[in-house]
């Protein structure tokens, strides 16, 4: 599935590769140039087994687990060696990682940044080197990249908006079309991909003319965050009966913050998937992404790039839904 960024940005694909020697690797040496002309691949493509960096942002998040355990497993079975850089969620961090990596002299790189916004300095830093780089996951900041004149070879995630707009359905489909809806959002303002499930949620559940959203605070995609702010969000607005998590972290929060202050009966919440948690009539239901197939995706497309192919700017994969009963499989989270 394919569509443009809802910010109506037109990215530039490619690379600056100016002064890099031309690789021996025959299957990798024609690879297009997104600028036009005959780019040259880093040397390190020439190598039987091309080392590819991946940047994470953390492991503490279960979506990142499966993400990197995917990286480590499909990169292997494709031919690459793939050393992975965990930032622990510090931008400065992740930057010096992405140089470390233009030190090491890797082929490519597959980014997920930390933050939509500070990720295009990492994208502009693989431009000068001449490094092919993959985003996933976190969508970075079109406005950045443009003021950096940065610009990448291909996104691969989850169709965010539509996953947005699958949860605010669900909330028609359950409390009525004309019920009156109070609805919080448990989001993340940095992060693109997080803003746009909110706005897929809010234009969905915008259809029913007794539905509102009061406030949208910042679970900042940590759970003890979420469980704070969720809590506060409850207290100060006590006609809330929605509450919309736009992360799995944020729904832990969320859930905890439900329970605590016993509104179970009168608050359901929708989000996207907490890992390996069941949906009750609390816990209504859930949208998953697949980190591990955006992992194997990327992969995928990335060898097909260095064997000189062209691949779209954008590959967004749908994704699925749960509802009260049910239960995400592994991998399966938001």
């Amino acid at each position: 599935m394919k569509i443009r960024y809802p910010l109506g940005a037109a990215l530039a694909v490619g690379m600056l590769a100016l002064g890099l020697t031309a690789c021996s690797n025959p299957a990798t040496e024609n690879a297009p140039a997104a600028s036009g002309g005959s780019a040259k691949l880093p040397a390190g493509c020439s190598k039987d087994k091309p080392t590819v960096g991946v940047a994470l942002p953390n492991t503490v998040n279960p979506y990142y687990v499966s993400m990197q355990d995917s990286f480590k497993t499909n990169g292997a079975s494709l031919g690459f060696d793939v050393k992975v850089a965990i930032a622990n969620d510090s931008d400065s961090t992740q930057l010096s990682q992405i140089d470390s990596f233009i030190q090491q002299g890797v082929c490519a790189v597959v980014l997920n940044a930390v933050n939509s916004g500070p990720g295009a300095a990492s994208v502009k830093a693989l431009n000068a080197a001449g490094i092919p780089v993959f985003t996933v996951n976190v969508i970075i900041s079109p406005d950045d990249l443009k003021t950096q004149n940065a610009s990448f070879i291909q996104y691969v995630g989850a169709d965010q908006t539509a996953g947005g707009t699958q949860m605010g359905q669900q909330v028609l489909k359950d409390l009525g079309d004309t019920a009156k809806i109070v609805a919080g959002i448990i989001g993340d303002p940095d992060q693109i991909p997080t803003n746009q499930r909110d706005k897929g949620f809010t234009d969905a559940i915008s259809k029913n003319s007794s539905a509102k959203v009061v406030q949208t605070v910042n679970g900042k995609i940590d759970p003890s965050v979420s469980l704070q702010v969720a809590g506060d969000l409850l207290q100060g607005h006590p006609d809330i009966n929605v509450l919309f998590a736009d992360a799995g972290p944020h729904a832990v929060g969320a859930l905890q913050a439900v329970k605590q202050q016993s509104k179970s009966d009168k608050v359901k919440v929708y989000a996207f998937c907490a890992a390996d948690t069941t949906l009750t009539s609390t816990y209504a239901a859930c949208a998953a992404q697949e980190p591990a197939d955006y992992a194997k995706i990327a992969l995928q497309n990335l060898k097909k790039y260095l064997g000189g192919q062209t691949v779209d700017k954008e590959v967004l994969q749908p994704l699925k839904v749960f509802v009260n009963g049910q239960t995400p499989g592994k991998g399966e989270v938001g």
